[in-house]
Parts: C-alpha cells; structure tokens; sequence
C-alpha cells in the first residue's frame, strides 16, 4: 500500500472536514442535550454528496473507495460521533443490503431517496437474546398469502425511532441454520411496529430503541435476495462495516488527543504548562504513538476491500486495535484535564463516552479475539 493517500483522498478528506464543521459543529450541544437526531442533518449530507458515497452515481453515490468512506466517518466523528453514527447507519447498513441484493424496483423505491437524505434507514439484527451470536436470532418470518409475516423482538437498533424503513433480520425456516434466514424491509411507521427509545450513556445524539415486531405482514418483494441464505449477505454487510466504523474509533482518539496536547500547552501549573513534565507528556506521546498504528491498520483493511480481497482477519484486527486505542487515548486525554475533564463544559467528556461504544458495536472487541484466533487456527 502506498502511505501516501493522493490528491483525491486529501481533497476528499478536506471537503469532509469542512462539512462536519460547517453542517454539523452548530448541532451539536442541542442534539447531545436533548438526545435527539437532527433529521436535517440527512438532507444536507445528502446533497453535500456524503451519504453513501461508495455507491455508483446512477443512484446517487460518487462510486468512492472503502478508505473514503472510513476518512469520511473518521472526520465527521472528530466532530460528533453520535451524529457521524446516524448518518452511517442510514448510508450503510440501512441501505448497503437493497444496493447488493435488492432488485431495481427497491433500489429506486428505498435507496436512491435514503442516499439523498429524503429518508433515513435502520438495519434490526440484534436481538434481547442474540448480539454477537447471530446464529441465536429468534425472530419468525412467516409464509402468508402474497408476502411474510414478521414477529420478534429486536434490540439496540440505531435510527429506529425515525427511520422510514428497516432492514429486519428473520428466521424463515428454524431447521435450516444460518441458511435458513432472509432479509426484509419493513416500511414505517407500522400499527404492527412497537417502537421504544432506549437511553444510553454516549452517542446521545444518535439515537436507538427496541423494536417489536407483532405480526407485521410485508409483501414478497420486500424480501431481499430471496428467503433463504441472509446470513452471508449479513455478513457481507457487516464485514465492511466494520473497517468503516473503526474510522469513527480514529477520529475520536484524534480529537481527544489534539485536545489534550492543546490543554497541556495552556494549562499551567509548578511555574510552566503542565506538558513540560514527562507525567503529562509521555502518555500523550504514547497516545500518538498508538493512534497512528492503528489508522494505518484500519487504513489498509479499507484499501484490501478496494483491492477486492476478503480481509476477514486485517478487519478483525483493524477493528480490535483502533477500538481499544480509542480507549486507552481518550483515557489518558480526560487524566490530562484532571477535573475538569470530568466536566461537560470541556468536550473530552463527551469524546470519553462516546468511546466506549466502539469496543462494543460491529463486533465487540472480544468477537474481534475469537474471529482473530479462529483465522489462526486456533477456533
């Protein structure tokens, strides 16, 4: 991989910085106060170009790389990551499964509007019983007269509570193992659809909720790539997903630590900054350290995906690194502000919550060990 990213990318990247400054920045406080997703904010990156920018410009992408779409979460989330994640879920996850596996119709129904921020997606896979053992789904998709009939209860689901559609992951036939599961969309708002927000400790912005399926009846053409075999379609999606949410772990660990630097030059204490003494300064360079080997392992998972590989192990790895970094550098970011860290008034303590979440989402860091020792011959 050649370490120098090109014009393109750095322009790319430029324009995604402005953007997130620009659209997102005067958001912020409101959106984290009131725990609410700015639905304005899917229109404007929607005719800013950035929703879904790795799908082909019939349907409104910019047929962009895997690597741009990780720097693009990457800059929106040194921003906010509770919006950045909204914002990808819709233009992935939400939507990803209708653009590989859905028909024309779909596509032009559900995607095209969802790339153009006209509508906003979710993707329902975990369930109360089933998060990284997706093998334990439990919720039923039912043959009825001309469709299916969905019932279950599903968990943790990002957008859910404005969503448009869903993407509802279903067990159409209990013997059949992972082969036995589709994949459907699931217009809403629904009578059939119980839809209940979820309180959390980061991400406040981004908004999620249990979702309950109560005998939601949806024709046959909302099953994507036919009833069966939606487990290596599941994962498909989630395998790209996953390199491109470790670029939200980056910008994360990136804002803390420029934010930490910054306050160690202007924080004085003992007649000077407190960055002269190597107890301030040495983890803050550990901290550099250790985020620059994990973009550069994030970065080249994306670029295999590019290249057409099937990275399975540089993604699991990618992810693993960037997302414990991000703890480990926010950490040591909020010690550097000592008290006042713990402060809402300072961003650190909203970048430290927010870390949190990437050891968990997409895979949590111990699926991530399993995956790494399965690919080792060790699983």
């Amino acid at each position: 991989m050649d370490f120098d990213l090109g014009e393109e990318l750095d322009a790319f990247r430029t324009s995604a910085r402005s953007f997130a400054e620009r659209e997102i920045a005067p958001l912020v406080e409101e959106a984290e106060a009131a725990e609410r997703t700015p639905l304005e904010i899917f229109r404007r990156a929607g005719e800013a170009g950035f929703l879904g920018i790795r799908y082909p410009e019939e349907v409104g992408g910019q047929n962009a790389s895997v690597l741009a779409e990780t720097i693009l979460r990457e800059e929106l989330a040194k921003v906010c990551s509770g919006i950045a994640a909204a914002l990808s879920v819709s233009s992935h996850l939400g939507t990803y499964p209708i653009h590989e596996f859905g028909a024309q119709e779909q596509r032009e129904r559900y995607l095209i509007p969802a790339l153009e921020g006209a509508s906003v997606s979710a993707f329902a896979l975990t369930e109360p019983g089933a998060g990284s053992d997706v093998r334990g789904i439990k919720t039923r998709a039912e043959r009825v007269p001309g469709g299916w009939k969905l019932t279950g209860r599903k968990t943790f689901i990002t957008n859910a509570t404005i969503a448009d559609f869903m993407i509802v992951v279903a067990v159409t036939d209990p013997e059949g193992g992972t082969e036995g599961m589709g994949l459907f969309i699931v217009d809403l708002p629904s009578d059939r659809v119980e839809i209940t927000r979820i309180k959390k400790m980061g991400h406040l912005s981004s908004e999620i909720a249990e979702v309950a399926l109560d005998g939601v009846t949806v024709p046959d053409e909302a099953c994507l790539g036919g009833p069966r075999g939606a487990w290596k379609r599941v994962m498909q999606t989630l395998g790209i997903g996953r390199v491109v949410v470790s670029g939200g772990a980056l910008g994360i660990a990136d804002a803390a630590l420029g934010a930490a630097v910054t306050y160690a030059g202007e924080r004085e204490a003992f007649g000077g900054p407190i960055g002269r003494n190597q107890g301030v300064s040495f983890p803050l360079a550990e901290s550099y350290a250790e985020l620059e080997a994990a973009r550069l392992a994030v970065y080249r998972a994306a670029w295999l995906f590019d290249e057409g590989r099937d990275p399975v192990k540089e993604v699991s790895a990618a992810k693993l690194v960037a997302s414990e970094t991000c703890l480990r550098v926010t950490d040591r970011a909020l010690r550097t502000f000592g008290g006042y860290g713990y402060m809402r008034e300072y961003p650190i303590e909203r970048l430290y919550r927010d870390a949190r979440y990437f050891a968990i989402v997409e895979g949590t860091s111990e699926i991530q060990k399993r995956v790494l020792a399965k690919t080792l011959g060790m699983g």
